[in-house]
């Protein structure tokens, strides 16, 4: 809360990231940062109003969360449905159906963050000119970047479209499985392209390598502190982006959770409300709120498994984990290298895929007996993802609790922004490389902030300095028109 001896810088809203929040800075009489907060501004209400609805409309209701990330949430959906209605094995060509579909979810979402929203600060610094530092300015500077960018994310989205029906809201899974197969033409058009799309992914991780080897000393405090990490793995210890076991390590790798099934995520994971958020802050219940927070994503995915099942991401993956010195890496930047390795498993897990003919025959879906109540928990591009659901005998949903994956974030991005702004902020002049700042430690964490809705055309930002009295001093102002 501010008081008559602070002053108050707001940022507002935070650009290139999807959904929208703010930012406040608190500083004292000195200027030195007394506090610093990533404000939700916006609530997102679907835990209340699916419920009553019959529970198999729910994988198609809630993806209308996000036009970014549905893929994720229609999946998370479909796997707590599927033991709603009993089924604990899918049929081969139903999973491997919804995994070519999350991984061409995984590609599409992975370039467009870092092609679109990331590259900027990364071509340009971060304190270059805004009218150039854009996705804009990308295509005019880096061409021929702008256009791998954009063909990515479109072949990524044509295999959601092969396998859920449409590319944004589909209704490819369904409880107990998949409900179409993927054609011999749909397959060849995706191998035609296959290899170009290794290359460029293979381009944009040693783009996102180098740099970050490159300034990695300057970046090493940018944000930076000793975490948890948490997300799934397979029974084995390798990274799966789409089923697994709870994971938790500490910050120095030792494991404070491991291969909890997803029906028991609600015994060591709770969530924290706070009266300056719409999103709430998770925590393991083993550590209590104040030291049981934890950060999700590509960099905690690296940090919790043992190895990845794909060879190019592997051998990468070796090379990464250097940056730890034999303890988990914490550099909140290296998320967008750790993004990129990802981004080459999910190609190379697509041509696994491409390859099998489970997706030209097989059974679609698996039947079970009622159960009414199942979890389902994936790994979405920003990081674990939990839908939890009970079912009445009438059909209808009776509860419905939604862990979004930039919800296990918050406190890691309110760390972040702090960290930073400490670092920079001395409360001289405010300008647009400072706030630049301060939205680039966000945008490592690639938050869909809203996971709900968005703005079109160009939003506005206005910016106030106050003096200890309260008196406004500076004003910053991007007209939104």
């Amino acid at each position: 809360m501010t008081t008559t001896n602070s002053k108050r810088v707001v940022i507002e809203p935070v650009t290139r990231v999807e959904g929208h929040g703010k930012v406040t800075l608190h500083l004292d009489e000195n200027n030195k940062i007394k506090e610093a907060r990533l404000h939700i501004v916006e609530f997102r209400g679907f835990e209340r109003f699916i419920q009553s609805r019959p529970f198999w409309e729910v994988p198609v209701l809630v993806q209308r969360l996000c036009g970014i990330c549905p893929v994720s949430h229609h999946l998370a959906a479909a796997k707590a449905m599927d033991m709603v209605v009993g089924v604990e094995k899918l049929t081969p060509t139903g999973e491997k159906m919804r995994r070519l579909m999350h991984y061409g979810q995984m590609f599409q979402s992975h370039a467009l963050h870092f092609f679109h929203l990331v590259s900027p600060d990364l071509l340009f610094g971060f304190d270059a000119d805004p009218k150039i530092r854009n996705v804009i300015g990308v295509a005019l500077k880096h061409t021929d970047l702008a256009v791998q960018g954009v063909m990515m994310r479109k072949y990524g989205q044509e295999i959601i479209k092969a396998t859920a029906g449409k590319k944004i809201h589909g209704t490819g899974a369904v409880p107990g499985g998949i409900n179409k197969h993927l054609t011999v033409a749909e397959r060849d058009g995706f191998l035609k392209d296959l290899d170009q799309m290794t290359k460029w992914s293979m381009a944009a991780l040693d783009l996102c390598k180098k740099y970050t080897q490159e300034h990695v000393k300057e970046l090493a405090p940018f944000g930076t502190f000793n975490s948890s990490h948490l997300s799934i793995v397979r029974k084995d210890g390798a990274m799966d982006l789409y089923d697994g076991n709870l994971r938790a390590i500490d910050e120095n790798g030792q494991k404070l959770i491991d291969q909890v099934a997803p029906k028991d995520y609600h015994l060591h994971i709770k969530e924290e409300v706070r009266d300056w958020s719409y999103m709430k802050f998770p925590f393991l219940t083993k550590l209590g709120p104040e030291k049981g927070w934890y950060r999700v994503g590509p960099l905690a995915r690296l940090n919790t498994c043992d190895f990845i099942d794909t060879p190019l991401a592997e051998k990468e993956r070796k090379e990464f984990m250097q940056l730890g010195a034999g303890k988990p890496v914490q550099l909140t930047m290296a998320y967008h290298w750790a993004r990129m390795i990802e981004l080459v498993h999910s190609i190379e897990k697509i041509k696994e895929l491409l390859h099998d003919q489970d997706l030209q025959s097989g059974e679609l879906l698996a039947k079970g007996q009622f159960t009414g109540e199942g979890v389902g928990i994936i790994e979405a591009p920003r990081g674990t993802l939990f839908h939890h659901y009970r079912v009445n005998e009438q059909d209808q949903v009776t509860m419905a609790n939604l862990i979004v994956s930039t919800t296990n974030n918050n406190e890691p991005m309110n760390r972040a922004v702090q960290k930073v702004a400490e670092q920079f902020f001395d409360g001289r002049e405010v300008t647009e490389g400072l706030l630049n700042r301060i939205e680039v430690a966000i945008r490592a964490y690639d938050p869909c902030l809203s996971c709900a809705t968005h703005a079109m055309g160009r939003m506005p930002l206005s910016v106030k300095m106050f003096d200890a009295s309260g008196l406004q001093v500076d004003e910053l102002v991007r007209d939104g028109a």
